[in-house]
């Protein structure tokens, strides 16, 4: 396994994070989820992300309980929180002090540890004053309870106010974590080049496209049962913008390109992305220990300019690439 520092800080995560937002607590039984955490330790990987809001806190408490027993300091453990959790009241979703402050004492006891060494704001709050928000997170890394402090999803314009404010609080704000593949590359028109001037590493999440980039989905074919495209609580709902004949007959033309440097073509989706020099780690979600030992095949390949040239070719303007995409639209205000 490599490893890449994170943002503008001496703090390295390895290339690949193993994250478990649509299996843990919900579409894989507990044991399985531990057989894929102990998969995941012995390719190397000791970057684990999670958070508070995925299968409403059970993800968090699979994975404390698989990581029990492990030299704490020999990994890095991620969480999130802006979700709802419980029984969802007033104050229990958005980035407020006091959510943020009761939200990461769940999160420490879920997840059986006395720190989480990254903790990020998991969408971008418009009711919050963002002062209130990075004086919580600030507070926690003064008291130990973060070391790192993180965004997902925010955009260029919200990284940086919210960069300034840290610094002016005397933290870092070191990562981002946005959707980033082959077909969905709205982060390098501004994320990127913001994030580069001031510091931050992408960990991108869906690196295979909700599994498109795989090539099990062929034009002309329903989605076989029991995969992502055909599970209403696997983000069926997010596939669905991929599943077009003129999408899949696109990745279709990558199985040769995958052949030819030796690779499937999830590891070439995987690599592909860790080619930005901006991207620190590409998450990956696995619900058979194999998934997660072939996907970590992935890590400190080196794709020449012909390779890149010919994934851009075979993908085209198939690829989203419209900055104005790079905030999910559901914290939008109303």
């Amino acid at each position: 396994m490599d490893f890449r520092y994170l943002g503008n800080s001496g703090f390295k995560i390895s290339e690949i994070t193993y994250g478990n937002w649509l299996t843990h607590g919900s579409q894989v039984e507990n044991d399985v989820a531990t057989q894929c955490v102990r998969a995941a330790l012995d390719v190397g990987i000791t970057t684990f992300d999670t958070a508070d809001v995925y299968a409403n806190t059970a993800a968090e408490t699979v994975l404390g309980a698989a990581l029990k027993g492990e030299r704490r300091q020999s990994l890095e453990i991620f969480t999130k929180v802006w979700g709802p959790t419980g029984p969802k009241g007033h104050n229990d979703v958005g980035l407020s002090r006091k959510h943020i402050m009761e939200s990461i004492d769940g999160s420490l006891q879920r997840l059986q540890t006395d720190y989480v060494d990254l903790y990020q704001a998991h969408r971008y709050d418009y009711e919050t004053p963002l002062e209130e928000t990075m004086q919580a997170f600030a507070d926690i890394v003064r008291q130990g309870k973060a070391l790192y402090i993180g965004v997902s999803e925010w955009t260029a314009q919200q990284i940086r106010d919210g960069h300034a404010l840290a610094k002016d609080l005397g933290f870092q704000l070191i990562s981002n974590q946005p959707q980033y593949s082959m077909l969905w590359r709205v982060i390098e028109g501004d994320v990127v080049p913001t994030s580069e001037e001031l510091g931050l590493s992408q960990i991108v999440w869906s690196p295979v496209a909700q599994g498109v980039l795989t090539g099990k989905y062929t034009p002309g074919a329903q989605p076989e049962q029991g995969t992502r495209a055909s599970d209403d609580k696997g983000g069926a709902d997010m596939i669905k913008r991929w599943m077009s004949d003129e999408v899949l007959t696109g990745v279709q033309k990558l199985a040769p390109i995958a052949d030819g440097v030796g690779l499937t073509m999830a590891q070439l989706a995987i690599a592909w992305v860790l080619q930005n020099k901006n991207v620190a780690s590409a998450i990956i979600g696995a619900s058979r220990p194999e998934q997660v030992e072939s996907n970590a095949v992935a890590a400190g390949v080196k794709l020449e300019d012909d390779v890149l040239k010919a994934i851009d070719d075979a993908i085209g303007d198939l690829a989203e690439t419209d900055v104005a995409k790079t905030a999910s639209p559901e914290t939008r205000p109303v």
